[in-house]
């Protein structure tokens, strides 16, 4: 099982550190709207809709590797005054009875809403907009499995912690 918990850690932290170069391209892209924009005078709207669609990539699929790194929000009282073993323990009910049952939930209310979109192959309703949102939108149900993969690594991972005592990662 931890193999299994290392592979789904690999895969989050590749997709992320993949998905974190989409960060210097938005930021690139933005530099030429403006350029063009400002300086030159076009607007070119398939390259604004461009920076959208990597700005939700980059929070959609870097959510996983981000729960991997600990970087999540933690607002704790006890959580940083309890031991290794006690730590383990509150991810491991966090990630049952929170993070399991909203992966669960928006996968399941937005899966009519992108197979939708995909049955349509939804487009931008801007002329001149990128043909592709439903790809954009197919982003929340990859969210959804994303996180719920690096959630079943965390448990594997606290388990083990649980057993040996030792630091999760």
């Amino acid at each position: 099982m931890l193999a299994l918990s290392r592979f789904i850690d690999r895969f989050n932290q590749t997709l992320g550190k993949a998905v974190s170069l989409a960060i210097l391209l938005m930021a690139l892209i933005t530099f030429l709207v403006v350029v063009l924009r400002y300086g030159v005078g076009i607007g070119w709207l398939a390259l604004q809709e461009s920076v959208m669609y990597l700005h939700a990539m980059v929070f959609m699929l870097g959510a996983a590797y981000t729960l991997r790194e600990d970087g999540h929000v933690r607002v704790d009282v006890f959580y940083r005054r309890f031991g290794v073993g006690g730590q383990a323990w509150v991810n491991i009910v966090g990630t049952v009875l929170l993070l399991f049952p909203v992966c669960v939930f928006i996968f399941v209310m937005s899966w009519d809403y992108v197979a939708r979109s995909w049955s349509l192959l939804e487009s931008s309703q801007e002329a001149g907009g990128l043909p592709l949102v439903f790809l954009l939108k197919s982003l929340i149900p990859m969210f959804c499995i994303m996180m719920f993969l690096q959630g079943i690594a965390d448990i594997i991972r606290y388990i083990n912690v649980l057993r040996t005592d030792s630091e999760p990662r």
